[in-house]
C-alpha cells in the first residue's frame, strides 16, 4: 500500500489541501484561516484522518528563486506545524501554482465564486505533483 502525502498551499486567508496517493494527487478541502494554533491544529487532523506520515508545503519563492516576505512566513507556520506533527515536513517551490490554477479553471469556464473556493485546492495538487515528480521511486 502506498504512503498517503498531505499538500498545503499556505495564503493568508486560505489553506489549500492536496491528498496523494502512490503517483496520484487530489484537491481534498480548502480551509479558512483564522489563526496559526486553530490552523495547524486542522491540517493535523486531517494528516490522522488519512494516516499521512508527510505533509509538504508550498514554498513562495519570487519569481528570481529568491525567497521573500513570504517565505518567512511560511518558514514560522511550518515551525509550528512541526511541534504539534510528528511526521516528516517538506517544502517544494510553489512559483505559479495558483497562477496555473487560476488559468485552468478560466479556461475550464468555471465561475468566480467557484474558482474561489477550490483555486487553493488545485495549487496544493500542483505542489504535491511536483514533489511527487522529484521523489526518488
Amino acid at each position: 500500500m502506498s504512503e498517503t502525502i498531505i499538500a498545503l498551499d499556505v495564503g493568508t486567508r486560505r489553506i489549500g489541501v492536496a491528498v496523494g496517493e502512490g503517483t496520484f494527487a487530489f484537491p481534498h478541502t480548502t480551509l479558512a484561516r483564522t489563526n496559526v494554533r486553530d490552523d495547524v491544529a486542522a491540517i493535523v487532523a486531517i494528516a490522522r484522518e488519512r494516516n499521512a506520515r508527510t505533509i509538504v508545503v508550498g514554498d513562495p519563492l519570487t519569481l528570481a528563486g529568491e525567497r521573500a516576505l513570504a517565505s518567512e512566513q511560511i518558514d514560522a507556520f511550518v515551525a509550528h506545524l512541526s511541534r504539534v506533527f510528528d511526521g516528516g515536513i517538506e517544502r517544494v517551490d510553489e512559483r505559479l501554482t495558483t497562477a496555473a490554477a487560476q488559468k485552468a479553471l478560466i479556461a475550464a469556464d468555471v465561475s468566480r465564486a467557484k474558482r474561489k473556493q477550490v483555486v487553493d485546492q488545485l495549487a496544493a495538487v500542483g505542489i504535491l505533483e511536483t514533489w511527487l515528480a522529484r521523489r526518488p521511486r
